[in-house]
């Protein structure tokens, strides 16, 4: 398993999970996608389970002939512990029948080898762009944040009920669980840009004492990012 690929000019990027064997292909597919992505490079599918079920992913490309755990295998248990990252299957059996049997096992696309590198990106993209518009249920760490009822559930307690500021803050680190975001650009994204940074502050208190005091990291010097939850 490959450390992940981060990008090197200070860019915020989604984090993609590639779990592909073949040699040659998988670090030049890691490469390529590093321009757009932070990615997480595994050879087998039992690699790539365990990195499924414990980091946060905006996409998952994955091979279907893989060792260990099998491709369709692999993201019928993803899928079966609840976690729904949008999956692009890369495969070299490209029938009607084939196709089928990968999307019926729990993938949203379905790109054929030999492939374009163009129409691969095009693909991520339009898969991601797809999933932020329908999404109303948000993976937060371990939780599960429902942001139309405005509720965080899991780890078998009570569903935590959110007012609509606190939610609105948590649905903006939630859906980029990496990035810093300073007072002002959470001003502008959660609340009212004419506010004050204050605001920020206290409602970053009020998510804290609903869900835990690492449910919102403070960065030094730079502002507020998702926690460990």
């Amino acid at each position: 398993m490959d450390s992940s690929m981060q990008p090197s000019d200070g860019l915020v990027r989604s984090r993609l999970l590639l779990v592909e064997d073949d040699r040659d292909l998988g670090p030049m597919l890691a490469e390529v996608l590093s321009e757009d992505y932070v990615v997480e490079h595994a050879r087998d599918g039992q690699a790539a389970l365990h990195l499924a079920l414990t980091r946060e992913f905006e996409a998952m490309v994955i091979d279907r002939g893989l060792p260990a755990i099998e491709g369709l295998d692999l993201i019928a248990r993803i899928r079966s512990q609840g976690i729904g990252t949008p999956v692009l299957v890369l495969t070299a059996r490209g029938s009607l029948a084939d196709k089928v049997e990968g999307l019926d096992a729990g993938a949203e696309d379905y790109v054929v080898k030999p492939f374009e590198i163009a129409e691969l990106l095009a693909r991520l993209r339009a898969l991601t762009r797809r999933n932020h518009d329908r999404s109303d249920v948000v993976r937060v760490g371990t939780l599960r944040f429902d942001v139309a009822q405005r509720r965080v559930m899991g780890r078998g307690v009570a569903a935590v009920q959110l007012s609509g500021r606190e939610s609105a803050l948590l649905q903006v680190l939630a859906r980029r669980p990496g990035r810093v975001f300073n007072r002002r650009e959470l001003l502008e994204l959660a609340f009212d840009p004419n506010d004050s940074d204050g605001v920020v502050d206290t409602y970053v208190h009020y998510l804290r004492r609903k869900l835990g005091r690492d449910a919102i990291a403070t960065v030094h010097g730079l502002g507020y990012r998702l926690g460990d939850l």
